[in-house]
């Protein structure tokens, strides 16, 4: 898939998910963890479908959309242009990893 191949309303809940993956409230914490198995789940950890329980309607449709375009993509975010966004997301949650990069 070509980032031109994203549906615009893909588009608009992965931007959303991604505005709350950088926030430091409880739910943000659940964003990003279903972002981040997407981006790496063998780094990042796999997503536990109960933890979905703690987020609010709107951004579980968002979550959802966003499941469907990880689905049908057969590819990661960053090849779809979404690198810089996801990898804010690792600093924000994942920052060892980083570290551990640039060892």
């Amino acid at each position: 898939m070509r980032p031109d191949e994203i549906r615009h309303e893909e588009k608009m809940a992965l931007a959303r998910l991604l505005l709350h993956a950088v926030g430091n409230t409880d739910q943000s914490r659940r964003v990003a963890d279903f972002l981040l198995a997407w981006w790496n789940a063998g780094s990042c950890g796999s997503y536990d479908l109960t933890t979905a329980w703690g987020v609010d309607d709107e951004i579980m449709d968002d979550m959802c959309i966003v499941f469907r375009l990880a689905s049908r993509s057969h590819t990661y975010p960053d090849t779809l242009g979404f690198s810089e966004q996801f990898e804010a997301v690792v600093r924000e949650w994942r920052p060892e990893l980083l570290a551990a990069e640039n060892r």
